[in-house]
Formats: C-alpha cells, structure tokens, sequence
C-alpha cells in the first residue's frame, strides 16, 4: 500500500519542520510526502527547503496563493499532487508519535476511514519542542509522566499501543472528536466525495462536513486512538467568526445525504497561481 501524507502548514516553518523531522524516519521510499502551503510567505518556505530532513521517499511542496483561511482547498491541492492509494492528512503543528506510520497502516481498511488522536502540549513544552530541546518521540514513559503531573501535556494515551481496542468503529456520523489534522482513507473514497468542500467559509467544520459526506457515502469511521497519536503543538486560537455559519451548513446537510463538495477535488486542477517543487529526489529521479 503505498502511503502520501498530505501535511497542510501556513506561516509556520518551525513547527512544520519538528513534523517532518518526526516523519521522515518513520516513510517508506514508495511513499510520499505532500507539504500543503496555505499560501506561506517566503521566508517560510526559504526555512522549509533550508531545513528539510532527509526523507527516503519524494517529498513535494504544493503552494497556492494567500487569499484567506483556504484549508480545504490546500489539502484539496495536496492530495492531487499525492499519488498514491492511501491519503494520511496531517497538520503542520501536529508532530506524529514513533509508531503513527505503522498504526496507520495497521488501522487502514477498505469500507472504512480512519479518525487520528491527538495530545495537547502545553505552550511552554510546545517552546522546547520548537527549539530543539527535547524530541516528544524519544521521551521514555518516566518523563511523560513527570510533564503530565506538570501540566504540560493533557493526557498520555501515545504511551499505550492496543490496535484492537475496542470501541474503534463507529457506525453512525458524530461530531466528537473529528479531526482533519490526523485522517486517514483511501483516495478513491476522498475522489467518490469529491474531497473536502472550498464553499465553506474561513475556519471550522469543513472537516466535520468530509466524514459526514463519507458516512452518507457508507463509510465508518474508525477512531485511532492508543495507536495514532500526534503531539500537537500550542498556538493562538485562529478566528473563529465563521464557526457558527459553518456548524450550520453541516446540520442542515445532515438530513440531506449528500455525498460530494460542491467544489472540491475535481475542481482543484483549475485554481490559478498553484506552484508544485520536487523538494528532494530519491536515488536516480530528477525533477525541476
């Protein structure tokens, strides 16, 4: 099976890098990686190509122009430049446990998608993580919990690996716990949807809208957690001004069962102003 991860960033080249860098060993070199560039400034994606680790698979920046908070539409751009059967999307402030690869493919199966797990660091461990003081994937289980009983992170389920736990599937659509920035599936279950929606507006639910699309569509949803845990790293809150608006539209949806974006993945070939760079190449490739 081969494996893209489609890793969405925007401004923030730092974070982006403690990802890649807790990606890279963890790629197969039939895998790809896929940087999906909200529409970073330069100096951003000068650190990004400065900084790369090494990867022993492609890896490739899909950028588009910054007109706004355009999630949807980077990851929508990013899973077109990924070729591969299996899309992981990822966030760029979402660095993945050691196992995260191999839990991923271990949880993916036909008929179903799969919703990661997350751990709050705090913004003061999230500093360290940033500065290259500590790795959070060679902490031992010891200092783990020392940082928990510190507060600076909310919960230890990374240390627990139980791919048959109970509880993964999920028949019915609920909005608990969704979470694009740590979603695995299939890319002919993403193309049979049509990808994320662009029509939504500014931040939140967009994703919330792809599962329950997904649902409608017969998918279930297969919780990962105890198995693919990211460390996600402090920030500000982004604006939230189009949340209730957006909420809406999938409430309304949900008696619809409507199953494609209005304007989604086959629609992101046509956007304007899209740069894709071969950041890297594997033994004997060449590219521009």
């Amino acid at each position: 099976m081969r494996t893209a991860f489609v890793v969405l960033t925007y401004n923030r080249s730092d974070a982006l890098l403690a990802v890649l860098r807790g990606l890279a060993p963890q790629c197969a070199p039939d895998d790809q990686v896929v940087v999906a560039d909200d529409g970073s400034r330069p100096e951003h994606v000068h650190a990004l190509r400065a900084g790369l680790p090494r990867f022993p698979c492609p890896v490739r920046h899909v950028w588009h122009p910054d007109v706004g908070f355009t999630a949807a539409r980077a990851r929508n751009l990013g899973a077109l430049h990924a070729p591969a059967d299996y899309l992981v999307f990822m966030d760029g402030d979402c660095v993945p446990n050691p196992r995260f690869v191999a839990q991923h493919r271990r949880l993916a199966e036909p008929g179903a998608f799969v919703n990661g797990s997350r751990v709050l660091l705090s913004e003061r461990l999230s500093r360290r993580v940033l500065a290259g003081e500590i790795d959070p994937g060679r902490l031992p289980p010891a200092q783990w919990l020392r940082l928990r009983l510190a507060g600076d992170v909310n919960k230890l389920a990374h240390l627990v690996r139980w791919t048959g736990a109970p509880g993964r599937r999920e028949p019915r659509f609920r909005w608990r716990g969704i979470r694009s920035c740590n979603f695995g599936l299939w890319r002919g279950d993403l193309e049979a949807v049509n990808g994320f929606d662009e029509s939504f507006s500014g931040w939140g639910h967009e994703d919330a809208d792809l599962v329950l699309r997904l649902h409608n569509q017969g998918l279930a949803r297969k919780n990962g957690f105890l198995s693919t845990e990211v460390f996600h790293l402090w920030h500000r809150e982004n604006s939230r001004a189009g949340e209730a608006a957006n909420r809406a539209r999938v409430l309304e949806r949900q008696s619809s069962g409507l199953r494609r974006a209005a304007i989604g993945l086959a629609e992101a070939g046509n956007q304007p102003g899209v740069a894709v760079t071969e950041l890297n190449h594997r033994q004997g490739e060449t590219g521009a």
